[in-house]
């Protein structure tokens, strides 16, 4: 499958740079299967979702993974964490003049310390002095990270609104966006429907910004990140689909956990791990049968997801009525909700 059945043309001014002023007060692009497409706004997501049907959220959060410094030696240095490995080592992302070489000592702002101890293909490990954790030194003198195409540095408004209001577990590069949506009131709502809520936690990585680089997806090598299924998760899962409820997924970071943990047996099984699973056109669902998401990039690893899920048309179709209507696009953009179609040629 060519990269080029992925593209779009997309207007500079629908990529949203700032999140609205107030938060859930985004347009909801409603394109579920065998429907017309409707145009909403997502406080009326309870309208589309049933009693008893269970919603699946990201609980990860979002770490102030990036850094700014010099070489011991001199000459400026970036780095973006990737991974927190232990209290003290992480991998990152390093961009200075030179890569530095094992050994080099890094300072960054705050006073912070690290050697960059090897290389781990295109990440560099880094251990950090001193007695406070990786996670306490950033929240100090890191920086929140924010997506490449949101052509501003990040101000105190981001740290609160590039972060879901459910968020738990640090470890994020990037925020799991369509959770970016939900409110306190709109989630007490949902539950008053009889709406059942289950987390998972996938710890999204500077990955998700990685553009397809091969003109054959099929050659395209997919990043890695880690994700957890709780055993209460699966559970309730399994009960929803024994009633004949739907499983929707809050953002493409929670399918992915979902997927990857029902990969090997087609069954949803509780654990943690790491997973690369790449989701494409031909693929076939094991858990989730509904998708609330934000507007992706023309030729993304995540624009060929939800085309796997809902039919490659169908989403051509839909991508070029949110641009026709200017719907906000990316992370601090509008959601739309998607629907499984069944397994069948999407080209």
């Amino acid at each position: 499958m060519d990269i080029a059945d992925f593209d779009f043309e997309l207007p500079e001014k629908l990529i949203a740079q700032r999140p609205p002023e107030v938060r859930g007060s985004s347009r909801l692009l409603a394109a579920l299967p065998e429907k017309p497409i409707t145009d909403a706004y997502f406080a009326d997501l309870p309208d589309y979702v049933g009693r008893g049907d269970v919603l699946v959220f990201n609980n990860t959060k979002v770490i102030k993974a990036r850094l700014f410094g010099q070489k011991a030696s001199g000459g400026k240095i970036e780095a973006l964490i990737e991974r927190v490995l232990d209290e003290h080592t992480a991998l990152a992302h390093v961009r200075s003049s030179k890569s530095p070489k094992p050994g080099t000592e890094l300072i960054f702002e705050g006073g912070i310390k690290a050697v960059m101890v090897e290389r781990q293909e295109e990440l560099f490990c880094l251990r950090f002095d001193g007695a406070q954790t990786v996670y306490e030194l950033l929240e100090q003198s890191g920086h929140l990270p924010l997506p490449p195409y949101i052509e501003r540095t990040a101000d105190d408004k981001d740290d609160s609104r590039y972060q879901t209001v459910y968020a738990k577990h640090q470890g994020a590069v990037a925020a799991p966006t369509a959770g970016l949506h939900f409110t306190d009131e709109l989630l007490a709502a949902l539950r008053a429907k009889g709406v059942e809520m289950a987390e998972v936690t996938l710890h999204v990585g500077a990955g998700t910004f990685q553009p397809v680089r091969v003109d054959n997806i099929a050659d395209h090598k997919m990043h890695s990140e880690w994700f957890d299924v709780p055993s209460e998760t699966v559970a309730a899962i399994e009960a929803a689909k024994a009633r004949g409820n739907r499983v929707w997924s809050v953002g493409t970071t929670s399918m992915r956990a979902l997927e990857s943990a029902a990969r090997e047996t087609g069954r949803l099984k509780a654990g943690q791990g790491d997973t690369d699973i790449f989701i494409t056109p031909g693929y076939r669902f094991n858990v989730v049968d509904r998708l609330i998401t934000n507007f992706h990039l023309p030729k993304s690893t995540l624009l060929m997801l939800v085309s796997a899920l809902s039919g490659m048309q169908h989403i051509r179709e839909v991508y070029q009525h949110a641009v026709e209507q200017e719907y906000r696009f990316f992370s601090y953009g509008d959601a739309m909700i998607l629907g499984r179609v069944e397994q069948r040629k999407t080209n």
